[in-house]
């Protein structure tokens, strides 16, 4: 999971280096880029790359902690932010080891969102509830940028590959 996550993170900083350039060539303010999203009733672009940290790095403390809840807090207004983000995330998941995410697999854990409260073994939240979550939201921040016209493909998404040397 995290190799993984650490794959999207990095993939999605090189989306938003792209998301940069292409607000200069548009005259487009970041702001605008920012605050762009998919339907009225979706949360836009800053909101979907912090919940790739909070459903990753943010997910383990959850298990760590034994409860998780969504991080409503605001979302940085400019992509240097949001980039900021990414790489923070994606450092501290770097300096995690193994027998540290191992030992979590049959912590409990749950999810609470004002009164609702569903219960988790750790492996599972990550792995059924946390792990999806941060798909979605990384899918999401890639269309939101593809839709406001930016020339993205799948390799963008992908980023690296961990490939056999």
């Amino acid at each position: 999971m995290i190799p993984s996550n650490i794959q999207i993170l990095g993939a999605l900083d090189g989306i938003i280096g792209k998301a940069e350039a292409f607000c200069v060539e548009r005259d487009m303010t970041q702001a605008d880029l920012v605050d762009a999203r998919l339907a009225p009733d979706m949360l836009p672009l800053g909101y979907q790359i912090k919940s790739c940290a909070v459903h990753s790095i943010g997910g383990i403390h959850g298990a760590r902690t034994g409860s998780f809840s969504p991080d409503m807090s605001a979302w940085p207004t400019d992509l240097a932010g949001l980039r900021d983000i990414l790489q923070h995330t994606a450092a501290e998941l770097s300096a995690l080891d193994r027998d540290t995410i191992d030992a979590l697999a049959d912590a409990d854990t749950q999810f609470a969102f004002g009164e609702m409260r569903m219960p988790f073994t750790g492996a599972n939240f990550l792995l059924s509830f946390s792990q999806p979550n941060f798909y979605f939201h990384a899918t999401t921040a890639y269309a939101i940028l593809r839709a406001q016209g930016m020339k993205l493909g799948k390799r963008d998404f992908l980023g690296m590959p961990r490939m056999k040397v």
